[in-house]
């Protein structure tokens, strides 16, 4: 299954992933947010979201500056 994180196309081994673990596998770290189809998911709802071929994920982390 492909799919599209940040930008790149992502090539999935599988067909039953849900988002939590797509995060997890991609290394992902504290503090981020998370878009699928340019839609905002929050974190308590990662683990019921299953990816989609074709699915655009954006991983989202802050940016600090001054």
């Amino acid at each position: 299954m492909n799919i599209i994180f940040n930008g790149q196309t992502l090539a999935l081994a599988t067909a039953q992933i849900n988002l939590t673990e797509l995060l997890q596998r991609q290394g992902a770290q504290e503090p981020f947010a998370v878009a699928v189809n340019q839609a905002f998911v929050p974190r308590s709802r990662c683990d019921d979201y299953q990816i989609q071929a074709g699915d655009s994920i954006e991983l989202l982390s802050p940016i600090q500056g001054g």
